[in-house]
């Protein structure tokens, strides 16, 4: 029998045809001219486009036949449960599903669905790295300097000896503990209460109940954990308060793991060195938002995960999936209703 795949964001047509090329009993449906037209390379997550009546029920009917997608239908995802009434599979664009599916009820279904968790764990990694090293090697300084000609030798920080603790253990966070250990970081971890790490490059792991000791230590702290309601606000206002006056934080995970509100004051008070952050409690963040007028604080408008390679290596996630699939096996990155990622 063949196998229906709806794509439902823009996919490069090299891509597509490697899809549609991957086996004989492949039928791609894929209509560029009915999907969000993309801002920039693997935008995912473009403005709606805005469909006529005809071209709505044509999107409708093309998604109904789906044995398979790549990615959510952007149009009316709640609906899916309904109208996909042969949809199996799912694969997902995202690391961070959870709170998508269960926005819109996708959790309640039973489609089988995939993340794309470990295709963002290296340009993420690479990312923390870049704002420790931002802070640490004094930028912010160097940057005020120049705009105001001023010549002065001074004294840095180094990376290697400070101490990082990575908040969240799964494929992303092991990735930075990889790559900050690479750099001499003497790397701590939390991870989920009750399960015991092995993880490459970590010193040591603790759990929750750790947090607040360990934090008066840490040089770096990093947030790579998934929002699930154990680790909504992990990051409080008390929290932010054990944070050392050199310490700088690194967001790759949601905004909603930190109390923001403290996070600013600390940062406009120069309680702590700095904060890098590509994620935030509203996005996109406020014009009037404090952190757009900080010195110590990077904005990345939640794009350190995206890379000009990125679709091609979800293509090969979900090709090796869709062979999974196939066979009856189990898939790579099955979203896990009852965790929430």
């Amino acid at each position: 029998m063949s196998i229906n795949i709806v794509i439902s964001t823009y996919l490069e047509p090299e891509l597509v045809e490697r899809i549609e090329t991957s086996a004989d009993d492949v039928i791609v449906h894929y209509r560029p001219d009915l999907l969000p037209p993309p801002r920039y390379a693997c935008d995912h997550s473009a403005p709606p486009r805005n469909l006529t009546s005809e071209q709505r029920d044509e999107w409708r009917s093309i998604v109904a036949q789906a044995d398979v997608m790549w990615d959510f239908d952007w149009h009316e995802p709640a609906a899916m449960r309904e109208r996909c009434v042969n949809l199996k599979w799912i694969q997902g664009t995202s690391a961070g599903i959870g709170g998508f599916v269960q926005r819109t009820g996708l959790d309640q279904s039973s489609f089988i669905m995939t993340t794309a968790g470990g295709i963002h764990a290296v340009p993420l990694a690479e990312f923390v790295v870049m704002g420790a090293l931002y802070f640490i090697k004094g930028i912010p300084q160097l940057t005020r300097w120049k705009h105001e000609h001023h010549w002065q030798r001074y004294t840095t920080r180094q990376l290697k000896g400070c101490r990082a603790l990575v908040v969240g253990l799964g494929g992303m966070g092991r990735q930075i503990v990889k790559q900050l250990a690479s750099q001499g970081v003497e790397v701590w971890g939390l991870g989920r209460t009750g399960l015991t790490y092995d993880i490459e490059g970590a010193v040591k792991v603790i759990d929750r109940s750790d947090l607040d000791v360990t934090l008066p230590g840490v040089d770096l702290l990093v947030l790579s954990s998934p929002l699930t309601p154990d680790t909504e606000g992990i990051i409080g206002a008390a929290q932010v308060a054990l944070l050392k006056s050199d310490a700088i934080v690194v967001n790759v995970s949601r905004g909603q793991l930190v109390d923001q509100d403290a996070l600013v004051e600390a940062l406009s008070n120069n309680r702590i060195a700095g904060a890098c952050l590509d994620v935030f409690a509203e996005e996109p963040l406020p014009l009037d938002s404090p952190l757009w007028d900080l010195d110590n604080v990077i904005v990345s408008p939640h794009s350190a995960s995206t890379v000009r390679t990125e679709n091609e290596d979800l293509v090969t996630l979900f090709l090796e999936n869709l062979e999974h699939l196939r066979r009856g096996e189990p898939l790579r990155n099955v979203y896990d209703r009852v965790l929430g990622y």
